[in-house]
C-alpha cells in the first residue's frame, strides 16, 4: 500500500516530462527548418514562397520536395532559387540555392545552398516509423499570407500505405500518377496531422526525439487553396526518410 503514492508520483514525473518533450525539440529544429523559394530582381515581392525545406547531410544541403522547385529550375537563364535563413520577427538572409538531385517519382529534391552550413537534422534509421507513432510536423502553411515563422503541428502516423492507387477511369490519370504506376509502388505515410499547402517539403519527425522520419509531400483539401484554412481535411501524407537517404547516396 506505501508504494502507491510513490508510483504515482513517478507516473506523474514521466507523463510531464513526455508532455515538455515537444516544446524542447521544437526549439531545437526551428533553425534548420526553412522558406523555399525564388528570388527575382524585379519581381513583387522579390522572394517568391513556394515551399519548405530543412537543413540535411553536412548542414549545406537542403531537402524538399520536387513539386516545390519552379518550372526549369537549374537551367540556364531559370528561375534562382533561394532559401531564406537568420529570420527574426522582421529580417531574413536569402542564401542561394542549386539543384544536385532529383527524384520525380518520390517528389524529392536536395539544394546546396551558399555560405556557412545550418545544424542539419538527424534522420531516422529505416524501419523506425511506426503507425500509430506520435508525430510532429514543421514548415509554413501558406507562408505568403501567413509571414515566415515556422509551424508546427502534432498528431500521430495514421496509416503505412501505397503512393499509387489506380484510378477509376483513364482520364483520371494524370502523368505524375501514369509514372507512378510504371515505377512500382512504394509506401508513404498517411498522417492524422493538420497540414496545409506551404507545408510540403517540411520534416516529419517523431514528437520525443526530433529524429526525421520523413517529408511532407501532400496535403489534401475539400476545395481550392482559398478554403484550405478554412476547411481542412486534417489529412496529409509523408514520403519515408528511407528514400532520401537513397537520394543523398546517389547525388
Amino acid at each position: 500500500m506505501r508504494r502507491r503514492p510513490l508510483l504515482a508520483a513517478l507516473a506523474a514525473a514521466w507523463s510531464v516530462g513526455a508532455r515538455a518533450g515537444l516544446p524542447e525539440v521544437v526549439q531545437r529544429l526551428k533553425p534548420s527548418v526553412l522558406p523555399v523559394g525564388t528570388y527575382g530582381a524585379t519581381d513583387s515581392p522579390r522572394f517568391g514562397f513556394r515551399g519548405t525545406g530543412f537543413a540535411v547531410g553536412d548542414g549545406s544541403l537542403v531537402a524538399t520536395n520536387f513539386h516545390v522547385l519552379p518550372d526549369n529550375a537549374g537551367a540556364e537563364g531559370g528561375p534562382q532559387i533561394v532559401v531564406l535563413t537568420s529570420r527574426t520577427e522582421s529580417v531574413g538572409q536569402l542564401r542561394h540555392a542549386r539543384v544536385v538531385a532529383t527524384d520525380r517519382v518520390r517528389d524529392l529534391a536536395l539544394l546546396q545552398i551558399e555560405g556557412a552550413p545550418l545544424p542539419p537534422l538527424v534522420l531516422a534509421e529505416p524501419g523506425e516509423a511506426r503507425e500509430g507513432q506520435a508525430i510532429a510536423l514543421m514548415g509554413y502553411p501558406i507562408a505568403g499570407a501567413l509571414g515566415f515563422a515556422p509551424v508546427t503541428h502534432h498528431g500521430i502516423i495514421a496509416s503505412i500505405t501505397v503512393a499509387a492507387l489506380p484510378a477509376p477511369s483513364a482520364r483520371q490519370l494524370d502523368p505524375r500518377a501514369v509514372t507512378r504506376l510504371r515505377e512500382g509502388n512504394f509506401e508513404v505515410f498517411q498522417l492524422d496531422a493538420t497540414a496545409y499547402p506551404g507545408n510540403s517539403g517540411g520534416p516529419l519527425f517523431d514528437a520525443e526525439t526530433g529524429r526525421v522520419l520523413g517529408i511532407v509531400n501532400m496535403v489534401l483539401v475539400k476545395a481550392g487553396r482559398e478554403s484550405a484554412l478554412s476547411s481542412p481535411t486534417g489529412i496529409s501524407y509523408a514520403v519515408p526518410i528511407e528514400n532520401l537517404r537513397e537520394l543523398m547516396r546517389t547525388r
